[in-house]
């Protein structure tokens, strides 16, 4: 019997196309928007739009992410160091320590996660 084949996802819009990476995930009052652009076994790449307010509380993750920001400004905690970013900036999550994104403002931000 052949080994599990992976299943991996691909935004279509980027897919052989040069996009720009703010303008494929809108703002949504009062919420947070993600939109995969690539899932594999290997890491994923991820969007997301916050609205000013909203966050992802405290957690941790067995693998390093990276955090590009694309627009606005949010605050990082890692471990217990909190952390601004802003539009143009990347900061490394690194694995197994707890953190948690706060938006400042408006924030968009591109995940990229490694699970190597």
């Amino acid at each position: 019997m052949a080994g599990k084949e992976e299943k991996a996802t691909v935004l279509s819009d980027c897919l052989g196309e040069a996009q720009s990476l703010s303008g494929l995930v809108d703002y949504s009052k009062d919420s947070i928007v993600s939109k995969t652009i690539l899932n594999k076994s290997v890491g994923t790449i991820t969007l997301f739009a916050f609205d000013a307010g909203q966050g992802l509380s405290e957690h941790t993750a067995p693998y390093d992410a990276v955090v590009q920001v694309l627009d606005g400004s949010a605050r990082i905690t890692i471990g217990a160091e909190d952390k601004t970013v802003t539009q143009g900036q990347i900061i490394v999550m690194p694995a197994n320590v707890p953190h948690a994104v706060s938006a400042e403002t408006r924030f968009k931000m591109l995940l990229t996660m490694i699970r190597a």
